[in-house]
């Protein structure tokens, strides 16, 4: 197979199987692993993926998010990175703790995993995330109202208002998107001024990135990449990407895979 060949075929592997790692490409095709490196490097100078880590993800359009789950039926499947970096984050939540828990798919396996033995009150403005807490003895919950979404959310001026009189010393946050240039960035305008006094509130606030999030912008801007003290991400995230973030001054914590 020329080489030509090959690059067309990693191409169409990332558009069906929406990532590839430099073993797919040297068992697939037979190639050392530096050459399956080299065919990521100059498919990425072409502008055509982004390298990872340990692979490669395709190029994602601006407007385009990664849509969170609505309902816990809707949650079917955990990827690994996912539920490692929430581990990871419930690993940061001390006794007493009063913590912002995000309305996302990696605040949900938190939620999950709260351990029984230490006391938390748990601020969120998901129902669902409510609703696997309610019954936990060592949780108290506070659910921020106000017109709710249809994944069961709040962010409206009502919400927004509520979490303006608290005061959490964690928040746990997601975006569809963080880079080091525009930030974390989303596709819907009223979730920015939600997110912005949720951090306003916190003592502190610590970003939860899967790679699949790293380096790639979105429509609009919520904030800068400084407004996060801790990134935590997974094991795959370019060296290059969290160079940047750590040049911003954002801690970065990687997640150990957890064999799930």
């Amino acid at each position: 197979m020329f080489i030509e060949e090959r690059h067309r075929a990693i191409l169409d592997w990332l558009k069906e199987k929406g990532s590839i790692t430099t073993n797919d490409i040297q068992e697939q095709f037979g190639v050392s692993y530096d050459s399956a490196k080299r065919d990521l490097r100059l498919l990425e100078e072409k502008g055509l993926l982004k390298r990872t880590h340990g692979g490669a993800l395709p190029l994602h359009q601006v407007a385009l998010g990664r849509p969170e789950k609505h309902t816990v039926k809707d949650i079917v499947s955990v990827k690994e990175n996912y539920f490692a970096i929430a581990m990871r984050a419930v690993s940061m939540i001390e006794n007493n703790d009063v913590i912002f828990l995000t309305s996302a798919t990696v605040g949900y396996f938190m939620a999950q995993n709260i351990p029984d033995h230490i006391k938390v009150r748990v601020v969120t403005n998901s129902i669902v995330i409510a609703e696997e807490l309610r019954t936990r003895d060592n949780v108290k919950v506070i659910l921020v109202g106000g017109e709710m979404n249809d994944k069961g959310n709040c962010c409206d001026a009502f919400a927004i208002e509520m979490v303006r009189r608290l005061r959490f010393d964690k928040c746990f946050i997601t975006s569809a998107f963080v880079s080091a240039e525009f930030g974390l960035s989303i596709q819907v305008s009223s979730h920015v001024s939600f997110m912005n006094a949720v951090m306003d509130s916190a003592k502190q606030t610590i970003g939860l990135f899967p790679t699949e999030k790293i380096g790639f912008d979105s429509i609009i801007s919520i904030c800068p990449v400084e407004r996060m003290d801790i990134m935590v991400t997974d094991w795959d995230a370019s060296e290059e990407d969290l160079k940047l973030f750590d040049e911003k001054g954002v801690e970065i914590v990687i997640a150990e895979k957890t064999g799930r």
